[in-house]
């Protein structure tokens, strides 16, 4: 065969190769691939005696974004411990009580730890009785990488067995984060309910504390914008909120953060009891707005600063008090509480009602500067207060005296 022809005949053969080899090649993607690039879809695993899985470790194991771990009836162990549990924003991890189940977490130093947790919703669940906190969440220590888009739904924290600086619930380094409609019970008598740490952006909304040890929630650390309302706290603690605080410095999350609090809002809360329903402790730019305050056992407010560095700090100042009404009695000693190393000067007061049960010739608080519109020894006119209702009588005084406050929605 002449040489020439050879050569044509092999490029045919090979441009034929060539173009089986893509056809085939065609045919693979068109049967083959497209099952990569199906959506994965999201599963749910369920926990609990005769079930798939009979530990929550087991199921946090197999679980990936989107995922919905069940937990099914029953009394679980606590001491758990749980690293990089991660969802997307799109694709949340949901751990939830099964329908009508009671679903328990008994003891262990905390119930669970979670470390650079995202993502994730925790919802329906009860943890009693650990000896260190109830539940322990943060950043890992990689202050650069805090745990966000966390929430907490339903869920109750009581029965700490311990008397310490133990809480409820401890979190360090979260943002983006939601508690709401959780119930926190019984807390250490050195503790608090809820104890943050250099969070951020957060809402603590429609929850109910009773019998708190030193706070029901403190907020301290570098923290900032976070929203506390429409809360019900009965005997809260020595100070129901902790506005602020006492940090080591080398906690504080930023580092260099001039503040302990910063930028909180307190709006439409239920305070009963406790020495001091509020205080502002190294705070800054915070609002404490429409609240109402029954009963306090020593005083209303106290204005403090315990991280004290005038040359890094600024003092407790530039707060707000306004439009709340304070139902007290002979047991307040002072209303306001002031310390050292304050600005009470730069608060702002302003339509207060202030009414004092015993003493009809009472002649109102003595504060740093005056309450503007504030109204005093007018009986707010509760419907029942002895069964916690504290919603006013049309012929209350308060009606129509407060401060119409934008911020509020």
């Amino acid at each position: 065969m002449p040489f020439a022809l050879f050569k044509i005949q092999t490029l045919f053969s090979m441009l034929a190769s060539t173009l089986n080899r893509r056809r085939l090649f065609h045919f693979f993607c068109l049967i083959i691939l497209p099952g990569f690039f199906l959506p994965v879809e999201a599963k749910t695993h369920h926990v609990g005696a005769h079930q798939t899985y009979t530990t929550l470790t087991q199921a946090v194991a197999v679980t990936v974004p989107g995922d919905t771990i069940m937990i099914h009836e029953g009394n679980y162990a606590g001491g758990l411990s749980f690293l990089h549990l991660q969802g997307t924003a799109d694709k949340w991890i949901y751990i939830i009580s099964a329908p009508s189940a009671t679903v328990i977490f008994n003891g262990g130093a905390n119930s669970w730890q979670m470390s650079d947790a995202a993502y994730v919703q925790i919802k329906g669940i009860t943890f009693q009785q650990q000896t260190g906190n109830g539940f322990n969440i943060d950043d890992g220590g990689s202050y650069s990488t805090p745990s966000h888009h966390i929430v907490f739904d339903a869920c109750t924290f009581k029965d700490i067995k311990a008397k310490g600086n133990n809480d409820l619930l401890k979190m360090s380094g979260v943002d983006f984060f939601e508690i709401k409609n959780c119930t926190f019970l019984n807390g250490s008598a050195g503790g608090s309910g809820i104890d943050m740490v250099g969070c951020h952006e957060g809402l603590i909304k429609g929850n109910r504390f009773e019998n708190q040890g030193s706070n029901s929630i403190q907020v301290k650390g570098g923290s900032k914008n976070i929203r506390i309302e429409v809360n019900f706290f009965r005997n809260g603690g020595q100070r129901t909120l902790n506005l602020g605080g006492s940090t080591n410095l080398k906690y504080f999350r930023p580092l260099d953060a001039r503040y302990e609090a910063a930028g909180l809002t307190v709006y439409s809360n239920i305070f009963i009891g406790s020495d001091a329903p509020i205080a502002y402790v190294g705070c800054i730019e915070t609002e404490v707005i429409n609240n109402t305050i029954y009963l306090p056992q020593k005083w209303v407010i106290r204005i403090l600063q315990e991280t004290v560095d005038t040359s890094r700090f600024y003092a407790c100042g530039n707060n707000t008090f306004k439009n709340n009404i304070v139902y007290r009695d002979s047991r307040v000693s002072i209303d306001c509480n002031i310390g050292a190393h304050t600005n009470p000067q730069s608060f702002s007061f302003s339509n207060n009602l202030w009414y004092h049960s015993q003493n009809q010739a009472w002649t109102g608080p003595v504060l740093p500067v005056k309450d503007v519109n504030g109204l005093i020894g007018k009986d707010p006119l509760f419907n029942n207060a002895a069964s916690e209702d504290f919603t006013l009588s049309r012929m209350s005084p308060a009606v129509g005296k407060g401060y119409n406050s934008t911020l509020l929605k």
